[in-house]
């Protein structure tokens, strides 16, 4: 036999052997609001990937399916012209060349001189160490252009245009990756460098073997970005390399894809695929890495 004892705002019903049974909760179900968020989600996913799958679906159709009004979203023929004719009418491997070469030196020199400006702000003690990490902050604010024209004339007397250093050299070390690899460093135990110090270890033996070990996280984080940027870079190799034998990729595309002053859209979205497919394929490797080191970043001041 059961029986319904009224205890505060709810019934609560026993069972025969009086061990009480909690009445169904009244509060509404969260579900719908779940969907909401999904809906939400699923519409953000469809405008950030809408761009690229139309590049993509774009570099296999034809010339004048691409010009048709209304455009049509799935190709009526696929086809492989625009591929071929990228490759050859592009001196592809040389223009490849080019651009993997300046962007793995400009990221390697980020690594490496990014490391140890950060290693010097986040773990030693000198004189104007403060007022040299504001100017850092400062240089983060100012904008790119501003320093183009002062840094190609500095280039340009140093008689590095049309070089694979004047490519490279004005974009070694950032502001950007000396403030992240700061912030990294800045989280690594104090009491484990003074005992490697204690031990008669130097500052360059620490930071090649105890530092650099635990910067994972930050090296991808910084080398990802870096590279992103330096393989995308258009408007610095466009006037600084003045030969079609230092073009990087995307400069030789951006000049190939004009023909008779009529843009050729098969063939821009064709090489448009080309150039991320390296990018996409370094993100995929790094990607545990990049997503830890975001997620690190600031911690600690």
């Amino acid at each position: 036999m059961t029986d319904t004892i009224g205890r505060g705002p709810g019934p609560v019903v026993t069972g025969p052997v009086g061990t009480p049974v909690p009445a169904p909760s009244l509060r509404p179900s969260r579900a719908p609001s779940h969907w909401r968020v999904y809906a939400v989600m699923s519409a953000g996913l469809l405008l950030v990937t809408a761009p690229f799958l139309w590049m993509l679906l774009g570099s296999v159709k034809s010339e004048s399916e691409l010009r048709r009004i209304p455009p049509t979203w799935w190709p009526e023929r696929f086809t492989l012209e625009n591929y071929r004719e990228l490759f050859s009418r592009l001196d592809f491997p040389v223009y490849f060349f080019n651009s993997v070469l300046v962007a793995l030196l400009i990221t390697l020199g980020n690594i490496a001189f990014c490391s140890m400006l950060g290693y010097a702000l986040a773990k030693l003690e000198f004189r104007g160490k403060r007022v040299l990490f504001g100017l850092v902050i400062g240089m983060l604010m100012v904008p790119g252009m501003v320093i183009f024209v002062p840094q190609y004339v500095l280039v340009a007397n140093l008689g590095l245009v049309n070089t694979y250093w004047g490519l490279v050299l004005p974009f070694l070390a950032g502001p950007f990756g000396v403030f992240l690899m700061r912030q990294f460093m800045s989280a690594i135990s104090d009491e484990l460098l003074d005992a490697a110090r204690v031990d008669g270890a130097g500052e360059a033996r620490i930071f090649r073997s105890i530092v650099m070990p635990l910067m994972g996280p930050g090296v991808a984080t910084l080398g990802i970005l870096t590279f992103l940027a330096s393989w995308n870079n258009f408007l610095w190799p466009l006037v600084v390399a003045q030969t079609e034998d230092m073009y990087t990729l995307p400069v030789a595309l951006a000049l190939v894809s004009v023909d008779q002053n009529q843009t050729n859209y098969g063939l821009l979205l064709g090489g448009a695929v080309v150039v991320i497919v390296p990018i996409v394929a370094v993100f995929v490797a790094l990607q545990r890495y990049f997503v830890q080191g975001i997620a690190m970043t600031g911690l600690k001041s």
